[in-house]
């Protein structure tokens, strides 16, 4: 498959939402969708039949109000939330969720400086530091002396792109892709995942047990091979496809 001969009813398009479609902003509650992506979102859902998910470390309640008035299938907080048919609500497994005392214990290092934004999700705690760069260390070491007193395995921790995320082990967007594959209208397709993140990488790596092609974002990943610059160039790139489906001139 190369990238501008794709057919989007032979394939399911997989994205990651920060850093991949939106360009990070200083804070999470920063982003902006341009009105131009979600016509091309609504376009390529109904190119592929509804073969078409976001799939974010963001809550399902959090990525539909940013796409708003849009709603799509969907994979919440690292595969924590997973809703297959965008009409219904999260298949969300409450097993997933960190408990409260650890998830207490985690916000408070937020508490170091005050341009640290701590987001409590349930299922995860994420640090931000954008605001406050020189405090990465600082809130690595406080984060490492509460997972160090846990039960080894219970927990990952997520380094992103000014973020840290604390979040219960046992899934991850690896996991949900192939969830996602399961099912109707998914099944049978090839899968394009599109990611620039770290823990994006999981899914990179189950993309070939469906003959798909991943696609990194801003940065070389050993074994992916296609590669795009910026989100910007990704919003570009889905609206040639979905602009040639529609029989619309190409480029």
């Amino acid at each position: 498959m190369k990238l501008d001969s794709i057919n989007p009813r032979e394939v399911a398009f997989l994205l990651d939402i920060d850093g991949t479609l939106l360009d990070i902003a200083l804070t999470p509650h920063d982003v902006r969708v341009p009105s131009t992506l979600r016509s091309t979102l609504t376009k390529l859902h109904e190119q592929t039949g509804g073969a078409l998910a976001l799939v974010s470390g963001r809550s399902l309640s959090d990525i539909d109000l940013i796409f708003s008035p849009l709603k799509l299938t969907a994979v919440g907080g690292h595969g924590a939330e997973i809703r297959i048919d965008p009409r219904s609500t999260a298949n969300g497994v409450k097993s997933r969720f960190l408990d409260r005392t650890t998830r207490t214990r985690l916000s408070k290092v937020a508490d170091l400086a005050e341009g640290i934004i701590m987001e409590d999700k349930g299922y995860s705690v994420a640090l931000h530091y954008r605001l406050a760069r020189d405090k990465r260390h600082a809130i690595e070491d406080g984060i490492a002396a509460i997972v160090g007193a846990l039960p080894p395995g219970s927990v990952e921790v997520l380094p992103g792109k000014a973020v840290i995320e604390v979040k219960k082990s046992g899934f991850n967007k690896g996991t949900a892709l192939r969830e996602l594959m399961a099912h109707p209208p998914f099944a049978g397709r090839k899968p394009i995942f599109v990611g620039d993140d770290i823990t994006d990488e999981v899914a990179f790596a189950v993309v070939p047990e469906f003959g798909g092609m991943a696609i990194s974002v801003g940065r070389t990943v050993p074994g992916v091979t296609q590669r795009l610059e910026t989100p910007g160039e990704v919003r570009h790139w889905l609206e040639r496809i979905a602009n040639k489906g529609n029989g619309a001139a190409h480029g």
